[in-house]
């Protein structure tokens, strides 16, 4: 119905055209994610009454109100490219002229898959903080001291790991521009170093347990009535926008939300304006006479009774505060990958890197996989990194192995290979632990850790083992789980008894099966791996990707990404 509302004033905008000294027409199409759209349908509308026009020839504009998720689903699929845990859109769904997501996000993800998608503008028209929300009595309880104590996400989380009774809930952060803000604050709160990382992953297995698909879904589940009981059974709370809880309180329940706008504050739904990469000149000048509309102060106010916010933080006429509310948003970036002066320092510098790493982890403990893990054992991973006090690189990789498995959820299933020259005969490698369920086997590959020892003298049999590991994993695949093989080397082939690199190619050519897909995932270590040859050999298949970090001491972080990110990209 709301969708009908918004063509139908569209399509009536268009007819009045004729009236204000315009002819032929520029039809603008926008998609916008529903809290916004009809603020955008009745600005737009206004101008198409007024006379918009591009040169004398008349614009006109529809707005489609569309799921975030859908439409980044829709714009990777025209990039073919696929976004970890989006899926595939329907075919109904077309790339609009102009794309309005809830988040930044989803522009820094899509460019991070899909080199080709570089929309122009791409700025703020709207914000909404991301919030804490909670019942009111809950909020009120002494543990958390509301209104007269300030809780910070450090403390939310040692209350998610050590109380029975606070019952915390997210949207899964693959699907959610809220959800993925609030595990992305979570995580900063738990710190650095093997206790940080613990905690982060407790935090997250805890989360996961009863995910939400759709906040809609996550806030269905705040308690119906003050009964104690119904409250003490229901959400506790969880990281929304400051505009879900407007909402959700202007329907008057009988247990209303509290926001807590905790510190750090994360990144907020900023609703970029992104003109997608597609759009001719005219179009583009339409585009731009849009955005001076969506500037002015009647955008403002209609954002306002939407429950949403200015740009700037600031809000307009009919914006209804929630209880405890600032009068402008807290100290954040009002833009992914950089600050404007009242930058803060939760999203400051904010990258592809930081959301893939977030959405890896999120993976690997949601989501059922198979991985055969396959480490370089060659002689150069003896040598020293000065950036993780002089341990060996193979000890940097056993430590980032050990976080790995302990991140992974007993529905996955692991295997461990090693590699360099000649350890099996005149083969590079050698089998330590099949293809195990971690339900039954984790012992035995934690214990498999212990045997990254580099062979003196060894080189780097790259080609042989790539291709035997791509052949084992096609060979045990197994559907409802993503197959993938995901091999650490620091160096390139070196292998004179081994196959060259266009007998590698062709196999992986002809083993590849659309309808049983395999990850192969590289990451390079240090500084003399052959990024080129690791690219060729990766483009070979159908999904993949290449991540090299110069420094080893990273390598736990670029493990994380490469799992949350779907095609890959060369990092650094």
């Amino acid at each position: 119905m709301a969708l009908v509302v918004v063509l139908g004033g569209s399509y009536y905008g268009y007819q009045q055209l004729s009236d204000n000294g315009c002819s032929g027409s520029i039809r603008l199409t926008v998609a916008a994610t529903s809290e916004v759209a009809s603020s955008i349908d009745q600005v737009a509308q206004r101008w198409v009454q007024d006379g918009a026009n591009v040169d004398g020839t008349c614009v006109a504009v529809a707005v489609e109100d569309i799921d975030s998720a859908i439409m980044a689903a829709a714009v990777a699929g025209q990039h073919k490219v696929v976004l970890a845990g989006v899926g595939t859109a329907p075919e109904s769904v077309k790339v609009p002229d102009i794309w309005v997501p809830d988040s930044s996000t989803w522009i820094l993800r899509l460019k991070s898959e899909a080199p080709g998608f570089v929309p122009s503008d791409s700025k703020p028209i709207a914000q909404s903080p991301i919030v804490l929300a909670m019942p009111q009595p809950v909020a009120e309880q002494p543990a958390i001291g509301w209104p007269n104590k300030k809780l910070g996400w450090a403390q939310l989380m040692q209350l998610m790991l050590t109380s029975t009774s606070l019952q915390t809930g997210v949207t899964e952060p693959t699907r959610d521009a809220a959800g993925l803000s609030g595990l992305l604050a979570l995580g900063q709160a738990a710190g650095a170093g093997d206790k940080g990382q613990q905690a982060k992953v407790q935090a997250i297995k805890r989360l996961a347990t009863d995910a939400s698909t759709k906040r809609d879904e996550l806030i269905g589940r705040f308690p119906r009535s003050a009964d104690p009981n119904d409250i003490g059974n229901s959400l506790s709370a969880a990281p929304v926008s400051e505009a879900d809880v407007v909402t959700y309180n202007s329907g008057k329940p009988p247990v209303p939300l509290v926001a807590m706008y905790l510190e750090p504050s994360p990144m907020p739904l900023d609703y970029p304006f992104a003109v997608m990469p597609q759009v001719d000149l005219q179009k583009q000048q339409a585009a731009a006479g849009l955005r001076a509309q969506l500037a002015s102060a009647t955008f403002k106010n209609a954002l306002g009774a939407a429950g949403l916010r200015a740009p700037d933080g600031s809000f307009g006429a009919g914006f209804s505060r929630p209880l405890g509310a600032p009068d402008a948003s807290p100290a954040v970036s009002n833009s992914v990958g950089g600050t404007t002066e009242n930058g803060g320092t939760a999203a400051a510098g904010l990258d592809a890197s930081a959301l893939s790493q977030v959405i890896g982890s999120w993976n690997a403990i949601t989501q059922p996989g198979r991985v055969l893990a396959v480490f370089d054992v060659s002689g150069s991973m003896n040598q020293k990194v000065p950036t993780a006090n002089n341990q060996t690189r193979a000890a940097v990789t056993r430590k980032a192995a050990a976080a790995g498995l302990q991140m992974f959820d007993d529905k996955w299933a692991v295997g461990v290979w090693l590699f360099s020259t000649e350890l099996v005969g005149k083969r590079p490698w050698k089998q330590i632990v099949p293809i195990s369920p971690l339900a039954s086997a984790r012992g035995e590959l934690q214990a498999s850790i212990d045997q990254i020892i580099p062979k003196e003298n060894g080189d780097t049999g790259l080609y042989d083992t790539v291709l035997d590991a791509y052949k084992n994993v096609k060979a045990s695949w197994q559907p409802g789980r993503v197959n993938s093989v995901i091999l650490f080397t620091d160096g390139k082939n070196e292998n004179d008894d081994g196959i060259k690199i266009e007998q590698l190619l062709s196999e992986l050519k002809r083993l590849n099966d659309p309808r049983k897909p395999i990850r192969l995932v590289i990451i390079g270590i240090g500084d003399q791996v052959d990024e080129n040859e690791l690219q060729t050999i990766v483009k070979a298949t159908p999904a993949g990707g290449v991540f090299v970090t110069k420094d080893p001491a990273r390598m736990s972080s670029i493990f994380v990404e490469a799992i949350g990110r779907r095609t890959g990209a060369a990092g650094s």
